[in-house]
């Protein structure tokens, strides 16, 4: 095989050109860190900072490149250095390795491009792209290298520190030093020194730049160009909406202009003197100098170009002209062709995304069409971002855009389609590369006057892989590969491109054209996702947080817009293509941290302005169920009468109130109030949310529905706690039915969500409610159970003891009594019956258990005082307890007896908290009815003699014979009790005291002014009807812990009681026994342990009825 003196397969140019661009990224990565590390005071190497280096470290500088260790007058200056040397290579080897890695790419760059123009390479970008594109590309990376570097400040401190360190500790420089000290010296002005190395590459550099005179003018086009083309459109000739996209340049069509400006910019600034000579080149240089005023370097360092170039020409003679051209240019590079671009793009975006969504089969011979609006969209935005944080603005609205996420977010919908429908376009290309690409080629092949070996054998192979290609290997899920096939055509590119080849690719254009088209469909079988990043990575919005922040505030702030929002979420799945292998540090690190907190940012703002609009809409929503509650519909009846009587004396009636509903009647579709403007950014918002169930970016998965259902938990469990409206310092709370009004309305808003979002608001609701039956949140916070409780025990029940508030048994609720200080609320209005169901509905079993649990407490510490008070008078009680046939001496032991005002009110205080107790059970029980109608018949077979039956049966809201609360309360006391040794003997003889203290207690009532009875409330205003129920439960209790007879002790209470108000019948003394009916009365109790048989035979019915009788008739002659 015969090639010559330099054979085109032995210089491997393909493969170099792969290998360097890819490490030439790999080490702007590094240098880029370096800098970074280097600008910022947190990260830069300790060595830079220390004081006790500064002065070495300025020498060195001063000194850079010389090496001076063995001068002695220098000894001051170094000296520092010798005791940190080992530290120093330690620490300071990754920077310097990364400066010598530097040195050695540019020899291998400056190697591969002179072989390159010994080869006199053919290059155009029409036809031989890989080979052009890759050489362009390495041109720039070599530049942009080189000009980073020199923007290192501490570069030079760097590697002479990192030397000088050497030296001390090896007795010699590092071998590489001196190259590389001189490489840092020689690009202290990159581009002037590049300018100079370039000249002899001008020849191979600038016929690959006026390749793009074909492309270049061809996408930078304005928008109205655009526009006037259709361009994009897939609509605009149905008749060819089938038809493949076609064009003889197919890589070149979806190619980034970003990346085409580098080229011709630094190309022609490297090879400046064929400005003077081709008019094409010069017209490729004012287009890009018109098209940006500043080049992105590496991430977020750019380049200003016309700065630079003026500055690099205004010292060669005889180019004023080509200065007075960048200033020309440097005012013509406005931003309004580009955004008007970015005007055309959103709605050219919007019908692509759209007709692809409905048909998706439209994707195979329209995939061009795809990519190109990718890249055109991803060049614009760039643009956008690299401008608007770069450059001092002159017309601001060029530089911000409010829309820029409708354009970021149709592209993401275009990647959505890509990936979605990949088998698509694999199954379409995998046919046309078979039956269409396969046999134009081979014709083509046939065709050839002269074909070498080599490439026969590279296009037969090309010919029968296509060939082979079947529907079934993609029905069957195989995995395509065509890297080879790719790989094989650059090399075949490289062999036809030099100037002695046998097949020259310059002669057999056609040829070259057809590969490209081919290489392109296969990678819409083999690399989509790799199509995807080069034409739509939008990685760089990492570096550039700070607008990236601002977009998104933005974004959210313009209602039209929130429903793009997500796009700031989904461009953080880019960041993870911005990482390179020979950095792996980054992975790991900072920019891992930042992506993730960004995202979780983004996420956590677009679920709390969901949740703020859902706040305003509920707040709105429970005004409005305001307006119909019953406490408004007073006023509207008092207006309907007034107005009737006022027709019928012919006075003009005052205006009528708006009724609830009026809102509703829409007189113009055209007027929005606030609740749509509130439903609209809603569903605006709420489409952002559901757009994606969930994004992973660096192995991380985000899921943005969790992110609202968090949001609404915690706004609903505050919004329940905040419609309280508990005031601690004025005891002032929302009535039970009230709040339940506002959470009701409150749910029902929430209930609607699921119409716009895919979420479990049924999870919302028991998480919350749940906890609002508990003392405490989760978060530690106090719950409407906490506050409801207090507040009735705090300030009902204790206004109760202070005589302001009665019990009133035929009305089954407290009621205000008449004093002279009135309280700051009607207490009818939070214990009637409809508000305790209310607040039973609103707590919930566990709720009304707690608040037992607190009514028991209170309970089981007036026992407490009240057993003290039996102590105290426990021999009394005794004697008086076997003296109840006596009454002589039973009236001198009375006398003996202390405190029994305070027993009979400490009972008293009992009774009331049971009866308030009693009517929560039943509201309980009611509301357990409603929700759950067949929990009565199963408790109702339970027998009821076991203390676990009870506890359920109370839980539930049922009446039971002992209260199973009461008994835990006081048996907690018992255990204390048993901590001060006294014993269980003692314990149930004052239980029984208690009982005898209370019955020889009851005849002073008669006396209390307070104790008539009234028939109208079926009780006594001072509470003392309530004494029943405490003496029965807490007889029960008591003697239930004591395993005593509840049934003995009370037929021992009545007897003494009965004997005792029976002695009042023989007083003579009216004010003693003003009230001796209505203390009568009290034995009328109903009790589960006694029968009215055993009453008769203690205490007469017959006084009952009479006493009944004088009471009725006492207050009949009271009200006439």
């Amino acid at each position: 095989m015969s090639r010559g003196v330099i054979q085109p397969s032995q210089q491997k140019l393909a493969e170099k050109l792969t290998i360097l661009n890819d490490r030439g990224i790999g080490m702007l990565t590094r240098v880029y860190n370096i800098k970074k590390a280097c600008g910022d005071p947190k990260a830069k190497p300790s060595y830079l900072v220390d004081k006790n280096l500064e002065s070495a470290v300025k020498f060195i500088v001063r000194k850079f490149p010389a090496v001076e260790t063995r001068n002695n007058n220098h000894f001051y200056f170094l000296s520092s250095i010798h005791r940190e040397k080992s530290e120093i290579l330690k620490n300071l080897a990754l920077y310097y390795f990364t400066f010598v890695d530097v040195m050695e790419f540019k020899d291998h760059v400056c190697e591969l491009l002179n072989t390159i123009d010994a080869c006199q390479v053919f290059f155009d970008i029409t036809v031989n792209f890989d080979l052009t594109k890759n050489y362009l590309d390495l041109v720039v990376t070599y530049t942009t290298l080189m000009t980073i570097l020199s923007r290192i400040e501490e570069r030079k401190a760097i590697i002479g520190l990192y030397n000088y360190a050497h030296e001390m500790t090896h007795g010699a420089s590092d071998r590489e030093y001196p190259r590389l000290g001189q490489m840092i010296v020689d690009y202290e002005n990159p581009l002037k020194k590049l300018m100079e190395e370039f000249v002899p590459h001008g020849k191979s550099l600038s016929d690959a730049l006026i390749s793009l005179q074909m492309v270049y003018p061809r996408r930078n086009l304005s928008a109205d160009q655009w526009r006037n083309a259709q361009l994009l459109s897939l609509i605009s000739a149905p008749s060819t909406m089938l038809n493949p996209a076609q064009s003889d340049t197919m890589p070149c069509e979806y190619l980034s202009l970003d990346a085409m400006e580098k080229w011709i910019v630094f190309g022609f600034i490297l090879c400046h003197a064929v400005l003077n000579s081709d008019a094409a080149a010069l017209s490729l240089w004012k287009l890009a100098l018109q098209s940006s005023t500043c080049l992105c370097l590496f991430r977020d360092e750019v380049f200003h170009i016309h700065k630079a170039a003026e500055d690099l020409f205004v010292n060669i003679r005889g180019y004023n002209k080509r200065i007075n051209d960048i200033r020309e240019c440097k005012e013509q590079a406005l931003g309004s062709m580009h955004r008007e671009r970015r005007k055309f793009l959103r709605s050219a975006l919007k019908e692509l995304a759209t007709v692809l969504a409905d048909q998706p089969g439209l994707l195979g011979p329209k995939a061009l069409f795809v990519f190109m609006a990718l890249s055109f969209a991803r060049d614009e935005i760039i643009w956008l971002l690299r401008h608007a944080d770069n450059i001092q603005k002159k017309s601001t609205d060029d530089f911000i855009d409010k829309h820029i996420a409708e354009l970021i977010f149709y592209m993401e919908e275009l990647r959505a389609h890509v990936r979605k429908y990949g088998p698509v376009m694999q199954r379409y290309y995998v046919q046309y590369l078979s039956g269409f690409d396969a046999v134009v080629l081979n014709e083509l092949v046939q065709n050839l006057s002269v074909c070498p070996e080599d490439e026969s054998i590279i296009m037969s192979s090309f010919v029968n892989t296509m060939t082979s290609l079947s529907v079934k290997q993609v029905e069957d899920g195989e995995v395509f590969d065509f890297r080879g096939m790719r790989l094989d055509w650059f090399r075949l590119q490289a062999y036809t491109s030099v100037s002695k080849a046998s097949l020259g690719i310059a002669d057999h254009k056609e040829l070259g054209k057809m590969m490209n088209t081919i290489i392109f469909h296969t990678k819409m079988v083999d690399s989509l996702v790799e199509m995807l990043v080069e034409t739509s990575d939008l990685s760089i919005f990492c570096f550039y947080s700070r607008a990236f922040e601002k977009m998104f505030q933005q974004c959210l702030e313009l209602p039209s817009q929130s429903r793009h929002s997500i796009c700031f979420p989904l461009l953080c799945t880019h960041f993870m293509s911005c990482t390179h292998e020979l950095c792996p540090e980054e992975v790991n690190t900072h920019t891992q941290t930042h992506i993730l907190s960004l995202c979780n940012m983004f996420l956590d703002e677009m679920a709390k302005q969901a949740r703020n609009l859902i706040t305003d809409i509920c707040t709105e929503q429970c005004t409005l169920s305001d307006q119909l509650l019953p406490k408004h519909c007073a006023k509207t009846i008092s207006q309907a009468v007034n107005k009737k009587s006022k027709k019928a004396t012919g006075k003009k009636g005052e205006p009528e109130r708006e009724k609830p509903g009026v809102e509703s009647m829409r007189k113009n579709r055209l007027l929005v109030t606030n609740l749509d403007k509130l439903h609209t950014a809603l569903s605006e918002l709420c489409f952002s949310i559901n757009y994606v169930p969930n994004l992973a970016v660096w192995e991380h998965t985000f899921t943005p529905r969790e992110y609202l259902t968090s949001h609404l938990e915690i706004r609903f469990t505050k919004s329940i706690v905040g419609m309280t409206m508990y005031n601690q310092a004025t005891q002032e709370i929302a009535k039970p039915s009230e709040l339940l009004t506002s959470v009701r309305a409150y749910m029902t808003v929430l209930q609607s969500i699921e119409n716009y979002v895919t979420i479990d608001i049924t999870r919302v609701f028991n998480n919350v409610l749940l906890q609002q039956t508990q003392h405490l949140d989760s978060h530690g916070e106090p719950t409407i159970t906490s506050l409801y409780t207090n507040w009735y025990l705090e300030t009902l029940l204790r206004q109760v003891s202070n005589g302001h508030i009665a019990y009133f048994p035929a009305m089954k609720a407290f009621v205000n009594l008449p004093t002279e200080n009135e309280l700051t609320f009607n207490a009818e209005e939070y214990s009637d019956i409809s508000e305790m169901r209310s607040l039973s509905e609103l707590l919930g079993p566990y709720g009304m258990k707690f608040l037992s649990e607190s009514l028991m407490w209170h309970i089981s510490s007036q026992v407490a005082e009240l057993k003290k008070l039996v102590v105290e008078n426990m021999e009394v009680l005794t004697q008086m307890r076997t003296s109840f046939d006596k009454p002589e001496h039973m009236a001198a032991l009375f006398k003996k007896l202390t405190s029994v005002d305070s027993v009979l009110k400490r009972m008293t205080i009992i009774g009331v908290i049971l009866s308030f107790r009693s009517l929560a059970q039943e509201a309980l029980r009611d509301v357990r009815d409603t929700h759950t109608v067949n929990l009565q018949y199963v408790l109702s077979l339970s027998p009821h003699v076991a203390m676990n039956v009870y506890e359920l049966s109370s839980a539930a809201g049922l009446p039971c014979e002992i209260d199973p609360a009461l008994v835990v309360a006081l048996s907690s006391q018992k255990t204390c009790v048993c901590a001060e040794n006294i014993s269980p003997e003692e314990e149930y003889k004052i239980a029984c005291l208690l009982m005898v203290f209370v019955a020889v207690s009851l005849p002073t009532l008669a006396s209390n002014v307070m104790s008539q009875y009234s028939p109208a409330i079926e009780g006594h205003c001072n509470n003392i009807h309530c004494l029943a129920k405490a003496i029965n439960q807490i007889a029960a209790a008591l003697f239930t812990i004591h395993k005593g007879s509840i049934e003995d002790r009370l037929k021992e209470f009545l007897a003494l009681a009965s004997s005792s108000l029976l002695k009042i019948g023989q007083e003579t003394d009216k004010m003693t026994t003003r009230n001796r009916e209505s203390v009568y009365l009290l034995l009328d109790m109903e009790s589960p342990f006694l029968t009215m048989d055993l009453l008769e035979s203690c205490f007469p019915y017959v006084l009952l009825r009479n006493a009944y009788h004088a009471v009725y008739k006492q207050s009949i002659s009271a009200n006439a």
